[in-house]
């Protein structure tokens, strides 16, 4: 069979392409994925009536309304705001910061006003902002800085915030109110079937064709298309590593299923001072399933070996990735998208974005 497109990747950025092609171009694609499933790290699965998603805790959220409406032709949606404990000094207190963290974390009986006259007098004076420590301290503190993100961010990164970009902890709100929710997006949810189903359903076209299990160097010279390959996969593997390994921040995942009705008062903890993991998820309360006395937890065991999750963001990674830039900008007949093509951490609504504007572009 020829095809149109070929596309390297079943993750959402890569499904949002196809579908797009499919259905508003009526043209012919064919998908290559290495994993023995689509939807890259959203995806979902049952154990015991339990979903589960594979690759840890994704939840939708967006201020962009195109994302949201796109995506709701392929799924319902389960009312859901994501909040988040720490368990720290023997409590558990809410992040992001926000009056109530401080007021449990300190014994405190802060308001708006007092907060800020409690931050104003623990911040430090940073005359410029270089790295992700430096962004705590400045807003935050050296004491909260100690608590709830040093040895946090040293689990999950493999080394300080202060080797990291401003841009990795920026990403976490601060909040001078009561306000405890993790996102403040004006849209929020889980997918009512999971995500799998939301994924399934994005390519149900005939003009969608895809390959499980498969690297698509092996395959490439093999396949007939007339018109441009898109690439959602590792951008240094693309180039055979030319100029070297990117490194990544990877996850390994550990779930168990418990026979207790409930494991802990959110969906998501973070354990900052734990020596190994940094967070546990229990599914359920992402998921709104009403199944009694048992609930699925999963432990997120960081390191460099295991799932690519996070683009390593320091000079040294960011100045090798320009030279891989640098070939991309050549290329005329590939399309690059997505996390990992573009070595740049995205939420999932992003990856959407991008790949809708991408077809819009690059391909209508």
């Amino acid at each position: 069979m020829e095809f149109d497109y070929v596309i390297v990747g079943a993750g959402l950025s890569g499904l949002t392409i196809a579908e797009r092609i499919a259905n508003e171009l009526d043209e012919k694609v064919l998908i290559i994925e290495k994993r023995d499933h689509i939807g890259g790290n959203v995806y979902d699965f049952y154990d015991d009536g339990l979903l589960i998603q594979k690759y840890g805790p994704h939840i939708f959220h967006t201020k962009e309304k195109k994302v949201y409406d796109y995506l709701s032709k392929f799924t319902e949606w389960i009312d859901y705001e994501h909040r988040v404990l720490s368990y720290v000094d023997g409590k558990l207190v809410v992040m992001p910061i926000c009056i109530d963290t401080l007021n449990k974390l300190y014994d405190l009986d802060l308001d708006e006003d007092s907060m800020h006259e409690w931050i104003d007098e623990h911040k430090e004076d940073i005359k410029e902002i270089k790295s992700s420590e430096d962004v705590v301290l400045a807003n935050a503190g050296r004491d909260i800085y100690n608590k709830l993100f040093k040895n946090y961010t040293e689990k999950q990164w493999g080394t300080s915030a202060a080797n990291l970009s401003p841009s990795v902890i920026s990403r976490i709100p601060f909040r001078f109110n009561h306000d405890d929710r993790y996102f403040e997006d004006a849209y929020q949810g889980m997918p009512k079937e999971g995500y799998t189903k939301m994924c399934e359903k994005m390519i149900e076209s005939d003009n969608i064709h895809v390959g499980l299990k498969a690297d698509y160097k092996q395959y490439i010279n093999r396949i007939s298309y007339s018109k441009k390959l898109i690439y959602t996969g590792p951008i240094d593997y693309f180039y055979d590593y030319k100029y070297g390994e990117l490194l990544y921040r990877c996850l390994n995942f550990v779930y168990e299923i418990l026979d207790e009705d409930s494991y802990q008062d959110v969906a998501v903890v973070n354990y900052p001072n734990d020596p190994y993991f940094t967070r546990i998820t229990e599914f359920k309360k992402l998921t709104g399933q009403n199944i009694k006395d048992k609930t699925a937890i999963m432990r997120e065991y960081p390191g460099f070996n295991g799932e690519k999750c996070y683009p390593y963001p320091t000079q040294e990674y960011l100045d090798k990735f320009k030279l891989y830039e640098a070939e991309m900008e050549k290329e005329e007949n590939v399309i690059f998208a997505g996390r990992l093509a573009k070595y740049k951490y995205y939420n999932m609504d992003l990856v959407v974005k991008d790949a809708l504007e991408i077809f819009e572009k690059e391909i209508k």
